[in-house]
């Protein structure tokens, strides 16, 4: 497993992120236990999840079977580098939702509970508050690392302008502020390109694609639908507006020799602002085929062929559309 540092701090991290969204809703208990130790004996030592998973709403139910698993000891939790988020409603009365500084720390400590730990590796704002200032935020995030619940604290989901203020809010109270980012970000989900990558590259960010496979479009599914293997209605959808793309890629990747979810995913690798793409396995055999995407060397010219297959916005903005 290779390892980097997280944007601008010393803190390493595995070049795949360990993703549990599935853990609950689509796997049992046992089977997220199983991949968690997969994955540690693989060398992954970036787990994320966020307490709306599991998708009941108050419950946090995949923080819970993450929580079960560290105690059971083993220095299971000491290694790993934890992410969660807050932001999500957990409850039906005002305030339970929001990047508030009432609800980060009910938020907080609830998610310490949920996961049997002292402190959040990674405190991730799941979406921008347009509700609420900066320095509100910033002054609850702050108690939180000086009381040590909380070492570092990234986004996901913003815009790169919503990147800018929060840096410069941090900035005016000598605070580290965002660490990370947690976007969209695949071959066919590119929009981050204008300003998102931009902004991490220049003020320090990591960059922690989700959806790396978008949703599995990239996964090879035209030949799984040819060998009978169902798709969701959305991806079947997805399938046929993308068809000739598809087409193109699975050739380019059968060409090359490679699986396409492999391919998508090295090709994440190479982009220069990426720590660790997203991988969410619902077993833990499917946990070692990412593995090839670390090892898989993309020449300037698959990478050209890919742009051409799935062309992103033009580079960075204004240069994108304008000069």
């Amino acid at each position: 497993m290779d390892y980097v540092r997280l944007g601008r701090t010393g803190l390493q991290v595995s070049r795949l992120c360990l993703g549990t969204m599935n853990f609950g809703p689509l796997t049992s208990e046992p089977d997220s236990w199983a991949i968690m130790e997969k994955a540690l004996e693989l060398g992954i030592n970036f787990f994320d999840t966020a307490n709306v998973y599991g998708w009941k709403t108050g419950e946090g139910i995949t923080e819970q079977i993450v929580g079960r698993w560290f105690a059971q000891g083993g220095r299971r939790r000491d290694r790993v580098v934890l992410a969660t988020k807050v932001y999500g409603r957990m409850g039906d009365w005002p305030n339970e939702k929001g990047l508030s500084a009432y609800h980060i720390k009910r938020a907080c400590e609830e998610s310490l509970r949920r996961l049997r730990t002292d402190h959040l590796d990674l405190y991730q704002m799941h979406h921008v508050d347009r509700d609420t200032p900066w320095d509100e935020i910033w002054q609850a995030m702050e108690q939180l690392v000086r009381e040590g619940k909380v070492l570092y604290v990234g986004s996901s989901n913003f815009a790169g302008w919503h990147i800018a203020c929060a840096q410069a809010s941090a900035g005016q109270r000598h605070f580290l502020g965002l660490v990370s980012e947690q976007s969209l970000y695949n071959l066919n989900a590119r929009t981050i390109e204008l300003e998102v990558v931009p902004a991490c590259q220049a003020l320090g960010l990591g960059l922690i694609p989700w959806s790396p496979l978008a949703g599995g479009l990239l996964g090879g599914i035209l030949r799984k639908i040819d060998e009978g293997r169902r798709a969701s209605d959305r991806i079947q959808k997805a399938a046929q507006k993308y068809k000739d793309q598809l087409e193109a890629y699975e050739a380019l990747c059968k060409k090359l020799g490679e699986e396409p979810a492999n391919v998508a995913l090295a090709w994440l690798l190479h982009q220069p602002a990426v720590t660790a793409p997203i991988v969410g396995p619902r077993t833990s055999e499917q946990l070692s085929a990412p593995l090839r995407a670390l090892s898989l060397p993309l020449s300037d010219d698959v990478r050209k062929q890919l742009d051409g297959i799935w062309p992103g916005p033009g580079g960075p903005a204004p240069e994108a559309y304008a000069w």
